[in-house]
């Protein structure tokens, strides 16, 4: 790729100290150069958004929210070259990329009509108590390589409209869809709203601990999620923390097993099963447990695995290589304790694909049962009670999300209940809502995203509490 990408700071588009190499994943080849970005650049970005703030933040909802509108706008103008270019260095097919670039546009517009107005709680005898929330100050957003682009939207809508300013710093393997978005930025937005910095891994503490950063909003792994937490921790930051998760699909006896499987398999699979949220672990019962089976594998070996922009192509590589040998390490020795339906076997050829790989008969305590693979390959559990579903559900650090399948939705949603989960889905699954508060429990994180619930995480609420004089 002939383009040259840069980062943001204080509305100027500038290179970076250094740079590296951002490859396709489905290649292995260098899809572009990456600015590096280093300490004083990201003590510059910092210092631009905290000089912005007092102005943008004096502006009214609608003045902010017009230029939310504005990004929305501009990012949808250009769908089609953002969808190339995250198929390029992310990895999913073109239509899942087209998929995201539209939903993030959908999340800006979705924030840009959130408001957090004053409340008034009492209003009697002479009391008056009010609650009003004002923003924050300087956003430090980090984000991971699975959905680059609809993940930060996700933080950047908040923001804005609730008067804070922003330091992005994307994954490393991911970070040109964000430099291109940082492009329309600093053609709509003020000087040092928005900035974005770029770095191999090396200023994730400085940034996540620096004096003038007061929230952070991070998306990643459990692990590094825990060390942003720790880096807060002396400054009293926000932080909101959305990590992983080892979700379970509960699919009823009284479901067909086709259709059970199909909805499985999709939501086990999508983007190459790089997704929080993916299915993780299907339990499925004993009464439909054998043909289940056989429908998923069916659907794994008809998948369509290759270089996502090719037609046809139904799921891409694993995004990066420390992932993939991860992935594979887990694969290995599901295969020697299982009983291998579809899959298993990785192809001999550059690119890091692995194919939807099918599962069965593991014991509980297998690694792919208990870790998140984040990566297409999908233990089938059997059950026969409620009662012991729920409980192995439950028996996990973590509590991202989970479906439960049945033709008896009331039944379903009693099952949904008892799951430890911030989100739980019936009949469904990934029915996010950017107005619908998304959270997660135990080790999955920490405060919310999305939904008013998410807006209100980027303010600080004042209570104001008055009463008349008394002259007596």
């Amino acid at each position: 790729m002939d383009k040259t990408f840069k980062l943001l700071i204080n509305g100027r588009q500038v290179a970076g100290a250094a740079t590296f190499d951002v490859l396709n994943p489905a290649t292995e080849e260098v899809v572009a150069v990456c600015p590096k970005a280093d300490r004083a650049q990201l003590d510059e970005a910092v210092a631009a958004a905290k000089a912005a703030f007092p102005a943008w933040s004096a502006r009214s909802y609608e003045d902010r929210a017009a230029y939310v509108l504005r990004l929305a706008d501009a990012l949808m103008e250009r769908k089609d070259e953002f969808a190339r270019l995250l198929t390029a260095e992310q990895g999913k097919p073109l239509h899942q990329a087209e998929y995201e670039i539209i939903g993030s546009t959908f999340v800006l517009r979705a924030f840009a009509d959130m408001r957090a107005p004053e409340k008034i709680m009492r209003q009697d005898g002479g009391n008056t108590v009010i609650e009003h929330r004002t923003p924050l100050g300087v956003v430090a957003a980090i984000t991971p390589w699975n959905f680059p682009v609809i993940l930060l939207m996700n933080k950047l809508g908040p923001c804005l409209v609730t008067g804070n300013c922003m330091v992005a710093k994307p994954a490393p393997t991911t970070p040109l869809t964000t430099l291109l978005f940082a492009e329309l930025a600093a053609d709509i937005l003020p000087a040092g709203v928005f900035n974005v910095i770029c770095d191999q891994n090396e200023l994730g503490s400085a940034l996540t601990s620096h004096p003038d950063i007061a929230k952070i909003a991070f998306t990643g792994s459990t692990g590094t999620g825990s060390k942003v937490m720790a880096s807060a921790a002396d400054g009293i930051k926000r932080v909101t923390l959305e990590l992983g998760g080892n979700d379970a699909a509960i699919v009823m006896g009284d479901v067909p097993p086709d259709v059970a499987a199909a909805k499985v398999f999709q939501g086990a699979m999508m983007n190459a099963g790089q997704i929080c949220v993916a299915i993780k672990r299907a339990y499925v019962h004993e009464s439909i447990y054998e043909e289940f089976c056989a429908s998923i594998a069916k659907l794994a070996q008809a998948a369509v695995v290759d270089d996502g922009t090719k037609q046809g192509v139904t799921i891409g590589p694993v995004q990066n290589r420390m992932q993939y040998e991860k992935v594979k390490g887990l694969l290995e020795d599901a295969v020697a304790q299982g009983r291998v339906l579809a899959g298993g076997q990785l192809p001999d050829r550059p690119g890091y694909f692995i194919p939807p790989t099918i599962i069965a008969d593991l014991p509980d305590d297998a690694p792919l049962v208990r870790e998140e693979q984040f990566g297409p390959v999908l233990p089938v559990l059997k059950f026969s009670e409620v009662d012991d579903v729920v409980a192995r559900a439950n028996d996990s650090e973590y509590g991202l999300a989970g479906t439960v399948w049945s033709r008896d939705t009331q039944a379903a949603m009693d099952i949904a209940r008892r799951v430890d989960a911030g989100t739980v889905w019936v009949n469904q699954h990934l029915a996010i809502d950017a107005t619908l508060p998304f959270r997660g429990s135990k080790k999955s994180g920490l405060g919310a995203e999305l939904g008013q619930a998410g807006l209100h995480e980027y303010t600080q609420a004042h209570i104001i509490n008055a009463v008349e004089l008394a002259l007596d």
